[in-house]
């Protein structure tokens, strides 16, 4: 699934094609996409027309203020992406043609992302709502995370994908970020101390900084693409998520993979000394 820096530079892309520019012709062509509306029509409808203010981003949403005070809320999803100007593709879900004649499509192949609209009561009541403090945007306050984290039994990597401790942070850079920080994917949530939490909040910001200076992670399935079609770069820089049974690259012992809470999880057992 696409995270924190995949939506980012995706972001960053959009917002340079999208951003004032009007959406003259709007197509919804399947009804998962559109399924937070009544219908792909509705989409189209509001949408046709309207004017984009900005493209921004919490946590793993796309968010896209246009000129009526309509928001636009996407979610990439588990194989979602979006294309500027591309060739036709098979599972093209969501196609703008704009002002200049650029197009944007989403395409995803395995439905799980959405297109919405909402207006100001509907984002009250959706899911961004909910959403911890944006891992990139925000700065990361130690003290309010070590609180939140205080009756927590739940194991940190399963807290750290729930998104309302800290927003972003998906399988692949939770993993990177317990490893930068040296805890174990384990460890109860209220078992960390404030050392803990203070170089988790650290490695968070050095995790996404790297991944987002080389365009995200691209796996081996190809789901993740920059809306240019290029391929992200940082997989060869991950520490530990992919690598079981390969040497740790600061100990030399195998990295070593569990499932925590149904997630496929990667660790060194050295580094990350069980609590």
């Amino acid at each position: 699934m696409p995270e924190l820096p995949e939506v980012e530079i995706t972001r960053r892309h959009l917002d340079a094609v999208l951003t004032g520019r009007r959406m003259e012709k709007v197509e919804v062509l399947h009804a998962r996409t559109s399924r937070h509306n009544t219908s792909p029509a509705e989409v189209g409808e509001r949408l046709k027309g309207r004017q984009v203010v900005a493209v921004q981003r919490h946590g793993k949403f796309l968010r896209i203020p246009l000129d009526d005070g309509q928001v636009v809320v996407a979610h990439l999803g588990m194989s979602g992406r979006w294309a500027v100007d591309a060739d036709p593709e098979p599972h093209t879900h969501f196609l703008a043609e704009l002002d200049d004649r650029t197009s944007v499509a989403f395409i995803d192949p395995r439905t799980f992302g959405f297109v919405a609209v909402y207006d100001e009561d509907d984002l009250g009541r959706s899911g961004l709502s909910r959403l911890g403090p944006d891992a990139w945007e925000t700065e990361l306050d130690a003290e309010a995370i070590h609180g939140s984290l205080q009756r927590r039994t739940a194991p940190i990597k399963a807290l750290l994908l729930d998104q309302t401790i800290i927003s972003g942070l998906g399988n692949i850079y939770a993993d990177e970020v317990l490893f930068e920080s040296k805890i174990h994917p384990m460890s109860p949530g209220r078992h960390l101390t404030i050392g803990h939490v203070t170089d988790m909040v650290k490695s968070t910001r050095q995790v996404l900084a790297i991944a987002i200076e080389n365009g995200g992670t691209t796996l081996d399935d190809l789901a993740y693409l920059l809306p240019d079609g290029r391929a992200g770069d940082n997989l060869n820089r991950l520490a530990v998520y992919g690598r079981e049974g390969e040497p740790c690259q600061e100990c030399g012992v195998p990295i070593e993979r569990i499932v925590v809470r149904a997630r496929s999880t990667h660790f060194c057992p050295r580094c990350q000394e069980r609590p």
